[in-house]
């Protein structure tokens, strides 16, 4: 028998504390060795591309699979993702995901990771510049990992923060406020979530204070990327989560080519001490989240458990 998951069984059914555990047991397949991860590749043609994901995880999950999803700009309806899981061992079919939510928490779910491998112990109030889906798996996965006690948000739309104040206070239990600027959104915070759609940075350097732990999910590359590129020279530590993948964009990620290229470290290696992350309560550290292949398979399987 095999499942069939659409967004509104995953909206009942997730749980991201699980969810943070399934993409920690992935990156500890990864730096053991037994996580197959190639970069993305895509199917293109003049109206659009589909663009897949594959990995397996072979010791722990023993799930293989694949993730598609398309890139055409159109207001068309049916645009859905497809995640479909097999097992590692047999190669019998286990379910298929069908929507756009899995992508988000299994992306949240890695920003955790980060969070609990790099970010203060002792982290109680989080700042998230952005209001989408990204930014509340982002903010879900770190009140998962860490006792945040205060939330603040800021956007470019009033409405927007307000309506996910409101949404998140309730959902997680916790003091979530809409500030009315990026600075006052940061003021205090010990960790830092951007995710938007901004091809320039949304915050200023004069706004970080020792000790943050930063997120980055959204815009990355060479021409356009929300975090500024100082950020990375005041960073003590800069991780990803898939090397491979950061190294392999058609347009160059920001930090590559850099100064700052050849100390980016494997959050799989920080999740299993093979790397040393912050030493100091007053190190700043840096995550720019990639999209690590085969932890959209081991999420959907983790699902299909509960």
């Amino acid at each position: 028998m095999y499942k069939i998951l659409t967004d509104q069984d995953i909206e009942q059914l997730a749980s991201m504390e699980r969810m943070v555990q399934a993409i920690e047991r992935c990156l500890r397949e990864e730096a053991n060795g037994t996580l197959v991860a190639p970069p993305r590749f895509r199917v293109t043609t003049e109206k659009g591309d589909l663009v897949f994901t594959a990995g397996a995880a072979t010791a722990f999950d023993k799930v293989i699979g694949f993730r598609v999803y398309d890139t055409y700009d159109n207001d068309v309806d049916g645009h859905e993702q497809l995640v479909c899981v097999f097992d590692s061992d047999t190669g019998v079919f286990q379910g298929i995901v069908i929507g756009n939510l899995l992508g988000a928490i299994r992306t949240g779910a890695i920003g955790g990771a980060a969070v609990r491998a790099l970010a203060r112990v002792d982290a109680k109030q989080v700042a998230v510049i952005g209001t989408g889906v990204q930014a509340r798996t982002q903010l879900a996965a770190a009140v998962a990992v860490r006792n945040i006690q205060r939330v603040k948000v800021y956007s470019r739309h009033r409405e927007h923060r307000e309506a996910f104040a409101r949404e998140m206070a309730e959902k997680l239990h916790v003091d979530v406020s809409a500030a009315d600027s990026s600075r006052a959104c940061i003021e205090d915070a010990d960790i830092l979530l951007c995710a938007t759609n901004s091809d320039t940075p949304v915050f200023d350097m004069d706004d970080l204070k020792p000790g943050m732990h930063i997120n980055t999910v959204g815009p990355k590359s060479v021409n356009r990327h929300e975090v500024p590129l100082a950020a990375a020279d005041v960073s003590a530590v800069i991780a990803t989560d898939s090397l491979e993948q950061l190294r392999a964009y058609a347009t160059p990620h920001f930090l590559v080519g850099t100064p700052h290229e050849h100390r980016i470290q494997s959050l799989a290696d920080l999740v299993t001490g093979r790397a040393t992350g912050r030493t100091s309560t007053e190190d700043i550290t840096l995550f720019c989240s990639v999209g690590l292949a085969a932890t959209e398979v081991v999420a959907a399987q983790e699902l299909m458990k509960m």
